[in-house]
């Protein structure tokens, strides 16, 4: 009760309470309502991912508004205590689960069913629902002794989906940029970081100032996340039997060298921007599983595939540049390379090259 005094003592609180409030309801209004991309115009991102975060946002404005009662307006013990223990409901019911869909719809490899999100928390749901009706905090303790169970296995969840992400990326994908989403663990991270800090802070007026400030944090983190986050469209493998997939799989197999030569490196076609591996399957007369199975068999992948003929395509560049004694930059040199980023040009030619763009400039140059 005598923290409550204090915050409803604290005008700045108060502000910053409702500052929070209003930034996350326009976060969410801005996500389902405008179409382009303020933070990233060149980047289309995934219409589900829009709304399922512009849906989080929304049920933290309820959530946050339901608050206010205990913070600003209760007075009697019983009634803040009951109000907090509605909190905690809708929290269960809503909170936590659309934080899981919000990672979950990152990962844009193949749409994961949602329903077991809904069984991992039906029992905080049925716990919260219990103290609500007897109107006791018993089984508080538990239910977050629950939650924390439940956060450690959506973290190695998570890792080992991002690791199958990964992978799903560099066999389809050239370019990687606006792809990738390692970021969505420190999401988690945060989550995670939130909620300790609520479980451990105990009483504290600065424990209060430091929820708001995380919760703005984490607001645009995720703005900027879905903003950045390029929609992807998932490829689907042909079904074939496997009689005639090992069959068409030795023909083909002689063959796409040769194709690829013809119509990708003799064409210069690795050089577009964004080339994916069904588009290059199409040019050569093939099909996305067949190439994927190809590049396997070298022991490589797509991703890697485009971005060694695009270094090489780099050096052969500036050798002409420096024997003409043409002054252009690494970044334009790059970017005729194939690459719209110099940054993943850089981290690919040290993976390719064993080396720094810059060291290796001047190393040729000596």
């Amino acid at each position: 009760m005598m923290m409550y005094n204090q915050i409803r003592e604290d005008t700045l609180y108060i502000m910053l309470y409702a500052a929070v409030t209003v930034i996350a309801m326009l976060a969410s209004c801005y996500l389902l309502f405008r179409r382009a991309n303020a933070i990233a115009p060149d980047v289309t991102p995934p219409v589900r991912l829009r709304r399922w975060t512009a849906a989080f946002f929304a049920v933290f404005v309820v959530n946050h508004v339901w608050y206010m009662g205990p913070t600003f307006f209760l007075t009697s013990s019983e009634d803040i205590k009951i109000t907090n223990l509605v909190g905690g409901l809708l929290d269960c019911m809503t909170f936590f689960p659309l934080a899981i869909v919000v990672l979950l719809t990152m990962l844009q490899d193949r749409r994961r069913p949602l329903w077991p999100v809904a069984v991992i928390v039906a029992p905080l749901v049925v716990g919260m629902v219990w103290s609500v009706a007897t109107r006791s905090e018993a089984l508080v303790p538990v239910l977050i002794g629950y939650l924390l169970l439940m956060s450690i296995g959506l973290i190695i969840y998570m890792v080992r989906a991002l690791r199958q992400y990964g992978r799903w990326l560099r066999d389809n994908y050239a370019d990687l940029e606006h792809k990738e989403v390692w970021q969505s663990l420190a999401v988690l991270a945060i989550i995670l970081l939130g909620f300790c800090i609520y479980v451990s802070s105990g009483e504290g007026l600065y424990y209060e100032y430091l929820l708001q400030l995380f919760v703005v944090v984490l607001i645009g983190y995720l703005l900027w996340r879905v903003e950045t986050l390029s929609e992807l469209d998932t490829p689907q493998s042909l079904e074939v039997d496997e009689e005639s997939l090992m069959i068409e799989e030795q023909i083909m197999n002689n063959d796409l060298g040769l194709l690829l030569q013809q119509h990708c490196i003799d064409t210069h076609l690795y050089l577009q921007h964004d080339l994916t591996v069904i588009q290059l399957a199409k040019v050569i007369g093939t099909n996305r599983t067949y190439l994927s199975q190809y590049f396997s068999s070298q022991g490589t992948t797509y991703n890697a595939y485009i971005n060694n003929l695009r270094i090489n395509h780099f050096v052969s560049l500036y050798r002409e540049v420096t024997a003409s004694q043409q002054s252009i930059s690494a970044k334009q040199l790059a970017h005729d390379s194939g690459y719209r980023s110099y940054s993943t040009f850089a981290l690919a030619f040290k993976q390719r090259m064993g080396q720094t763009v810059h060291a290796w400039m001047h190393d040729m140059a000596e």
